[in-house]
């Protein structure tokens, strides 16, 4: 069983910066290709990034390119979610997950890909 945590969440003013983390419960985290999630009230769990068991491939949705960084730290079993120049659209509750992968660069932006996941924080920008 692989329990995901997340934090990091809160409010912040359009513009400003927000740095997620999500520990992660496993034996060996770097098994597992990690992603993040987001949820706005009335929407569907949308994709944000991704990234591969070995860090070395990631891969964002187009809104957050340039803005979101994914990255992890097997040794810490944490991934971490950067996000600047935040914008209102951003507001969400914002889910970890994880799937166990074979393939060390192998990467998913698919919701049924992923077997695990957080309980989520949110991140609320305002304008």
């Amino acid at each position: 069983q692989v329990q995901l945590v997340e934090s990091g969440g809160g409010l912040v003013q359009a513009g400003g910066s927000l740095r997620l983390s999500c520990a992660a419960s496993v034996r060996t985290f770097s098994n597992y290709c990690m992603g993040w999630f987001r949820q706005a009230p009335g929407k569907e769990r949308e994709f944000v990034a991704t990234i591969a068991r070995s860090g070395s491939r990631t891969y964002y949705t187009d809104s957050v390119k340039g803005r979101f960084t994914i990255s992890r730290d097997n040794a810490k079993n944490t991934v971490y979610l950067q996000m600047n120049s935040l914008k209102p659209e951003d507001t969400a509750v914002y889910y970890c997950a994880a799937t166990m992968y074979s393939n060390s660069n192998s990467y998913s932006s698919s919701r049924d890909a992923y077997r695990y996941w957080g309980q989520g924080t949110q991140v609320t920008v305002s304008s």
